[in-house]
């Protein structure tokens, strides 16, 4: 195994000029004389890799050691050293892997990466823990970053990636009354790093207009107290009763904050990303990276729709129809996907994942809680019936057992309505599936697409939730293994901003259920991956999930060029060290969009291995490691 710090041993690799093309060729292949080598042009390769493991994903048993890549971005050909010398040029870039894996690139299918951008021009609180005093201390530090006097009393302080569970005592429930205590009129706003909850001091709600009288909206909650008034914290879409009145930055201060998250992903190895919250605002901002040249994968935009629109098949469906129409013209779209929130999140206190038994109070006692269903399956087939007719997929947020019971229920429906038996419909998160559902998933032909960083042991996982689910159905706790037994096709996605992207302990801890970051592991014996499945999943299970892997997913002769060349064998090397994997080079379509050895490539690889410091750290010192204010730039 190569150190991540080893160069790539390569001959100009962006801009050789054709003289140095031919004698670099011989020189590292170490074979056939400058002469014995084919002219510029046809017959030539635009890139050869060779030197490498190349994990095809095909499932053949030759061993593949070169990759070469035509002028079109297409592979034109895999197999030897020997095999490929002969596409070698005058200007054919050639790069010695140095025995590391050559591989698809990542496929993530359940993404929000136009709301990391958004985030980054935030501070954040990195999903820590803290006691109110030490957050209340950060927050002070924040709102002087932000302004400082001269910012009293109107302008918005928003802090992403607040922790819903971690107050510390364990246990200890957000209040307004908590940010109130801060020195500051201005209105304050928390978002909630798992995307479903916010809170809000009294100055934000009195904007809003929250009151003791303020409903909850559909597919959503105000938290109220036993007084019956408002505590500050709203849940799913009630979000938006805060959000709304929030000034949005410029346009140009997004995209820019887009386009380096974008170099970001490339960064990471990921070619393909299945948008899994879209709407016109995302479909603006892509049609703006484009026209800038700076959208570097390939992007299948999830239309959401939210309760009310789930509601009436007809109306969402002109929608969605609408929306492709205006922006399909946008090049690197492929629309053709819908999503739709099922359920909230399971940890505690929010509990608004739907569960098919209540949850317990923390000692065992069940409550008359069974979280929020915000779709019947009813509903959910109707809509499922109408966009699989149109040739349409549907991916649902389905995190509790009862909400991923719904979601096939409703694929049930609309494939007996529809006679389709290729929607590939998908069920996202897959938290707790309870056991009777896990064949079907194959016998309806539905993906299940994992966020695997998820499945260790720690905070989320263990306080915040055994006690309220209790030991039997922990553990079904991310049933990746049982689901690959029972049929089902496994695809991979990251959930970032929502977790870290940490591609490559994402895949790690699917096999050891531990990851880099874990107390421990969880339920390793019953539900870990082997190292081929797991690769599979993040490559050609995703690229199946999204309708795309005639063209991507595998490497073999025809498919499109979407390659990452790696710093070691992620295929050989401990399962422990694939957490530090580096990226060396990113292909899309035979285009170089990350290479680790430019200027802009290595300030991209320095941010990947930047956030490799840990998705939730344990206290705020992690956040404010360097700085008092590390979090927001400072």
């Amino acid at each position: 195994m190569q150190s991540s710090s080893s160069p790539l041993s390569r001959r100009g690799l962006l801009a050789a000029g054709a003289a140095a093309g031919a004698a670099g060729a011989a020189g590292l292949l170490g074979a056939a004389p400058a002469s014995a080598a084919p002219s510029a042009g046809r017959g030539s390769a635009a890139l050869v890799v060779h030197n490498a493991s190349v994990y095809t994903g095909t499932g053949g048993r030759a061993p593949v050691r070169a990759v070469a890549v035509g002028r079109d971005g297409k592979i034109l050909a895999t197999g030897t050293d020997a095999a490929l010398r002969r596409y070698i040029g005058r200007d054919t870039e050639v790069v010695d892997a140095r025995g590391n894996t050559v591989m698809s690139g990542i496929h993530d299918g359940h993404v929000h990466p136009l709301g990391a951008g958004e985030r980054s021009l935030s501070p954040s609180l990195e999903s820590a823990e803290t006691t109110l005093a030490d957050l209340q201390a950060i927050l002070t530090g924040f709102l002087a970053d932000t302004g400082g006097a001269a910012a009293e009393p109107d302008r918005w302080l928003v802090v992403e990636d607040w922790n819903p569970v971690g107050l510390l005592p364990s246990g200890t429930l957000p209040h307004h009354d908590m940010l109130d205590a801060l020195p500051t009129r201005r209105p304050i706003a928390l978002v909630g790093g798992d995307g479903h909850n916010l809170w809000a001091n009294q100055r934000a709600l009195d904007i809003a207009g929250i009151t003791a009288a303020t409903p909850d909206p559909v597919g959503g909650q105000v938290v109220k107290g036993a007084d019956g008034r408002p505590t500050g914290v709203l849940k799913d879409d009630a979000q938006g009763l805060v959000k709304r009145h929030v000034p949005e930055p410029t346009r140009a201060e997004l995209v820019a904050a887009c386009a380096k998250v974008l170099e970001l992903a490339a960064a990471s190895g990921v070619t393909t990303m299945m948008d899994a919250l879209v709407g016109r605002h995302e479909l603006e901002l892509y049609q703006a990276l484009s026209a800038a040249g700076r959208l570097p994968q390939r992007i299948v935009p999830a239309i959401r729709l939210d309760a009310e629109q789930a509601k009436d098949p007809a109306a969402s469906l002109a929608y969605a129809r609408g929306l492709r129409r205006e922006f399909e013209g946008v090049g690197g779209l492929r629309f053709g996907m819908i999503k739709v929130f099922l359920d909230g999140v399971i940890e505690y206190p929010a509990q608004t994942a739907a569960l098919l038994e209540p949850y317990l109070d923390g000692n065992g006692r069940p409550t008359g809680n069974r979280g929020e269903l915000y779709t019947s399956a009813a509903d959910y087939g109707r809509l499922s019936a109408a966009f699989n007719r149109a040739g349409w997929q549907m991916h649902a947020h389905g995190l509790g057992d009862r909400a991923v019971r719904t979601a096939l229920d409703g694929y049930a429906y609309a494939r007996r309505v529809t006679g389709s038996r290729d929607a590939r419909n998908a069920v996202a998160h897959l938290q707790i599936v309870d056991p009777a559902d896990l064949r079907r998933f194959a016998q309806l032909g539905v993906a299940a697409c994992m966020q695997l960083q998820w499945a260790s042991e720690d905070t989320w996982t263990m306080e915040a939730l055994l006690p309220y689910i209790g030991p039997e159905r922990h553990r079904w706790m991310y049933p990746a293994r049982s689901l690959e037994k029972a049929g089902a096709r496994l695809t991979g996605g990251s959930d970032w901003p929502v977790d870290a992207l940490q591609v490559w302990n994402q895949l790690r801890t699917a096999i050891d259920r531990q990851g880099a970051f874990g107390s421990g592991a969880l339920h390793p014996e019953q539900e870990a991956l082997s190292r081929d499945t797991t690769l599979r999943m993040h490559t050609s299970g995703t690229a199946w999930q999204l309708r795309q892997e005639e063209l991507t997913g595998t490497v073999e002769a025809g498919k499109a060029a979407d390659l990452v060349v790696l710093d070691r064998d992620v295929t050989r090397c401990p399962v422990a060290d694939i957490s530090d994997t580096g990226v060396r080079l990113t292909l899309v379509g035979g285009r170089v969009v990350h290479d680790a050895d430019s200027a802009s490539g290595r300030a991209a690889s320095a941010r990947v291995a930047g956030a490799a410091s840990g998705p939730r750290p344990a206290a705020y010192a992690s956040v404010h490691a360097g700085g008092r204010h590390h979090a927001c730039g400072h």
